[in-house]
């Protein structure tokens, strides 16, 4: 299905009949990936969506025309393990408004993991406030060098900078 840019879509809470379609929303992008290695057939990955991750991650899902084209998944302590798109989906904004979803429903903060190898990602996320934390050379299923990258919200009090650094001096008054 082509997406345009004009279409609407709506970013929801996932339901169990979702899964399949991010299941298969990530196949197709080992598929098309040249350096992605196949790990886990097609079927094992569909079945780890329904099975596994909707019941143990939070999910939400982009909905254009009733049809999923993206989603985003979460643990309790706020790792992002999954944020793909449907190829005719990207670079139309639906995986900025997933991830401001995520953020919104994580406040204190998102950690992920990403491939070196997927610059696309990687500026993607970089764009959108993370930073590198760190790199490992390949300790994941798939042996590949990733890295770390780490968002946390603005801080909003007016001694710290957005580093949360102490940006004005107090004095203390003695007794």
């Amino acid at each position: 299905m082509r997406i345009e840019p004009v279409q609407q879509y709506e970013i929801r809470k996932a339901n169990r009949g979702d899964m399949p379609a991010c299941g298969r929303i990530l196949n197709d992008w080992i598929d098309e990936t040249p350096w992605m290695p196949r790990v886990n057939s097609h079927e094992d990955v569909v079945r780890h969506h329904c099975e596994f991750v909707f019941e143990n991650r939070t999910v939400f899902i982009a909905d254009v025309l009733k049809t999923v084209t993206g989603f985003a998944a979460t643990s309790s302590d706020g790792f992002v393990t999954g944020l793909y798109l449907a190829k005719d989906a990207r670079g139309k904004g639906i995986g900025r408004s997933l991830l401001e979803r995520l953020k919104e429903e994580n406040p204190d903060g998102l950690k992920l993991w990403t491939f070196v190898a997927n610059a696309r990602g990687r500026k993607f996320y970089e764009r959108e406030g993370f930073n590198e934390v760190r790199r490992t050379s390949g300790e994941n299923e798939e042996k590949l060098p990733d890295i770390l990258f780490a968002w946390r919200p603005e801080c909003k009090d007016p001694d710290h900078g957005s580093d949360g650094s102490l940006t004005r001096k107090h004095s203390v008054d003695a007794v």
